[in-house]
């Protein structure tokens, strides 16, 4: 079973991603800051991370550069609020296979996941991509 690995800050979107796709994968971890996500991510050994952006400690566009410094191969998927191109081109440079917005998360979320194991990109069909 895929396993995954949440790093998301607010207590109730991470409770929905978890009960979203726990019937289909292994969740092995959900943890509520970029930090945090770095000290479990060699111990969880995920295949996906669903990744938030904006958080506290460290954000997600820099734990995704620091997990891909130390030779992380898991899939990133980000789940943000943030819907500006520059944050999708940051988030792609960091090398995130996905990018879903939250108001999104139940129709999109699932997808991205499954195109992000594929080696295809998914992006929230919301977001002006220019």
């Amino acid at each position: 079973m895929l396993r995954l690995l949440i790093a998301e800050d607010n207590i109730g979107i991470r409770a929905k991603v978890v009960s979203t796709l726990e019937v289909e994968y292994s969740i092995v971890g959900a943890v509520g800051d970029g930090q945090e996500l770095l000290d479990v991510e060699s111990t969880c050994n995920p295949d996906v991370i669903i990744l938030d952006i904006s958080m506290p400690t460290m954000n997600g566009i820099e734990a995704a550069t620091r997990l891909r410094q130390r030779g992380s191969t898991a899939k990133i998927v980000f789940l943000t609020v943030h819907e500006e191109p520059d944050f999708l081109k940051a988030a792609i440079a960091v090398g995130a296979l996905g990018y879903v917005i939250k108001s999104r998360l139940v129709n999109d979320l699932q997808m991205a996941v499954k195109e992000a194991m594929a080696g295809r990109c998914f992006i929230s069909p919301s977001i002006n991509v220019q």
